[in-house]
């Protein structure tokens, strides 16, 4: 059914879109990216354990897991939804998994501190694109 984001794509834009950090902007991102089928597979990351309960509960991902390496091995598409404070550390813990060809991006409301903390842990295989959730 359509409505303000307009139908569902037929073929979903990624194989896997990987979301770190399912709190209130993830977990909004999970929910539309299952709603407008945007990725065959959703995985979210987070590194507390009730974050991880709540988003299987409400299914909006495929997997879900406290595992950064192995929840961005295979993604096309990788979102951090992090505090811009962590988003460095988070950068280093994926930074070697990261799969060539895949698109790196943020929700942080300032770009300056995060591009500084991500660019050093950057693979050079790896599209960092900086993005704003509004």
């Amino acid at each position: 059914m359509p409505d303000r984001l307009g139908h569902p794509l037929e073929k979903p834009l990624f194989d896997q879109l990987t979301l770190i950090g399912v709190g209130l902007i993830g977990s909004s991102l999970a929910r539309v990216a299952r709603r407008q089928n945007l990725a065959k597979t959703i995985i979210a990351i987070d590194s507390s354990e009730e974050a991880r309960k709540k988003i299987a509960a409400l299914q909006l991902a495929d997997h879900v897991t406290g595992d950064y390496a192995d929840g961005v091995k295979n993604a096309d598409c990788v979102i951090l939804c992090v505090p811009v404070g962590a988003c460095g550390l988070v950068a280093e813990k994926i930074s070697s998994s990261l799969k060539a060809g895949a698109i790196l991006s943020d929700v942080g409301s300032v770009k300056g501190a995060i591009v500084s903390q991500i660019e050093p842990h950057l693979p050079k295989h790896v599209h960092f694109v900086p993005a704003h959730p509004v």
